[in-house]
């Protein structure tokens, strides 16, 4: 049997039922591994106590002859966007530096009544505003993988969830949390090797989640492949009379209903996707990807969705509109730190606060949020930016009367080194080209590993559904893991 650190969630589920192992030992294994792991930085907070106390549980109830959670035995680690009670949250920002929520987020909730322990709080960038986790006020994430240049270059590991993505990598943590504003989950899955999956929006509850942008968040598991992806959805995700836009639905059994037979299905390939300078790396593994969705027994088609140059630009007015919103509350009157200089009144703590706590992307961001949304632009630009996005929404429609799924890559590149991008915000924001219109549109979609490119370095492909269609997106998931046969992992250097 391989060593515990190497199994995912369904095989320590399974171990721990059979008795192979107790919740106990993997606990302890996977603190170990979280303490050995500091160079990284993923791991803001460290929460031993809480892994251990629900395998603790897990085993009292197993010796109980009782039935155990869907995840139970499983200790997770938690991007540190979810409030957890009594623990410190932080959204990778200096002004919540010293914030403990006194409630627990619905998602995290669902977690922990699945049986899943916490291992700890994960970095990411800062207000989940990122692409490469290099925006974080406690520094940057390095991504578990080296070149295969025998360089040591600290490589990203994507945003926002990067610390997710790295300690999934390294199997640091056997799975974890992330949200997706426009592809945090899936490009960093993409540049580590894992498996991503975003959700339709309004399938997991936004509550207790530190909000960006308040139309396009959505939180999602990060995991070593599709099966466990689907075992960590079905905790995740429900109805909650908390949030607003939380879907009343039941919540499907994703795993027993996994298949990777596409028979009868049709992929669509929108050759809008094909952007200039695309790396032939990257255009040959998608040709490669249709190939094997062939082999699954689907048929491939050619669509198109005319409106996709207009969704990042579309993207970042509505993002930042709604960032501008939901971070005017921090003032350093209700949460987290307080700059009050000598003499100052309310305004003026107002902006010290602001000052010191926001780093430069987020100031960036609420800057341009703001400026959309002033008079006399507000029109120009915000109203012009939803006008898009139905645009996009509707592509996607016109797109599913000539198929079920569709087949793209997750990004333009593989990893890049930390600091080669970060002074071209533009750049940056091109890394979500293939992530965005579905966001936009509030789709699901999953990012699963399907192969390296030149300097060993991972490469995602794309699956995107209808709306409530996770089932699909799984199991055409499930057909290309099957067929790439991704085993490649980070050797262990930290």
């Amino acid at each position: 049997m391989a060593e515990i650190f190497e199994l995912g969630i369904a095989d320590i589920r399974s171990g721990v039922a059979s008795g192979d192992f107790t919740a106990k030992e993997v606990a302890e294994t996977f603190i170990d591994r979280v303490s050995a792991a500091k160079s990284l930085n993923a791991v803001l907070v460290e929460t031993p106590d809480h892994a251990l106390a629900a395998a603790e549980a897990t085993d009292k109830a197993k010796a109980a002859g009782e039935t155990l959670g869907k995840m139970a035995g499983v200790p997770i680690g938690m991007k540190d966007l979810f409030c957890t009670e009594g623990v410190a949250t932080t959204a990778g920002s200096l002004i919540l530096d010293g914030f403990t929520p006194q409630y627990e987020s619905t998602v995290s909730a669902n977690l922990f009544k699945a049986g899943a322990g916490m291992l700890g709080k994960l970095n990411m960038d800062q207000f989940a505003m990122g692409s490469s986790n290099e925006t974080s006020a406690f520094g940057n994430v390095i991504s578990p993988w080296r070149r295969n240049d025998g360089g040591n270059t600290d490589l990203a590991p994507g945003g926002s969830s990067g610390g997710s993505a790295a300690v999934v990598s390294g199997r640091i943590c056997p799975a974890a949390t992330g949200t997706d504003t426009g592809g945090s989950i899936r490009q960093p899955a993409a540049f580590v090797g894992i498996t991503g999956f975003k959700p339709t929006y309004g399938r997991c509850s936004r509550w207790g989640t530190i909000a960006f942008a308040s139309s396009l968040d959505q939180a999602g598991p990060m995991a070593h492949d599709v099966r466990d992806c689907a075992i960590m959805l079905e905790s995740m995700a429900g109805f909650d009379p908390k949030d607003s836009t939380s879907l009343d639905l039941p919540v499907p059994e994703w795993e027993a209903s996994l298949k990777s037979d596409l028979t009868g299905k049709r992929i669509g390939i929108p050759k809008e996707y094909r952007v200039d300078n695309m790396p032939p790396e990257i255009d040959a593994l998608w040709q490669q990807g249709i190939e094997w969705l062939k082999d699954a027994g689907a048929k491939i088609v050619e669509v198109s969705l005319p409106h996709t140059k207009y969704a990042l630009p579309a993207y970042y007015i509505i993002a930042p509109a709604e960032a501008s919103s939901n971070l005017a509350r921090y003032d350093g009157v209700r949460y987290g730190m307080r700059d009050l200089p000598d003499g100052a009144g309310l305004q003026d703590m107002y902006a010290a606060t602001r000052e010191s706590g926001f780093g430069p992307e987020v100031k960036r961001r609420i800057m341009i949020g703001t400026y959309v949304l002033s008079a006399g632009y507000y029109d120009a630009y915000y109203t012009q930016a939803q006008k898009v996005r139905t645009l996009i929404s509707q592509d996607f429609d016109k797109a599913w009367e000539s198929c079920d799924l569709l087949l793209t890559p997750t990004a333009p590149s593989a990893a890049f080194g930390l600091g080669e991008k970060s002074d071209d915000p533009l750049a940056m924001y091109l890394n979500d080209v293939f992530t965005v219109p579905s966001s936009l549109a509030g789709l699901p979609a999953i990012s699963v590993p399907a192969g390296l490119d030149r300097q060993g370095l991972p490469l995602g492909l794309q699956i995107i559904g209808r709306a409530l269609d996770e089932q699909g997106v799984f199991n055409a998931g499930l057909a290309l893991e099957e067929r790439a046969s991704f085993v490649a992992k980070p050797e262990q250097w930290w």
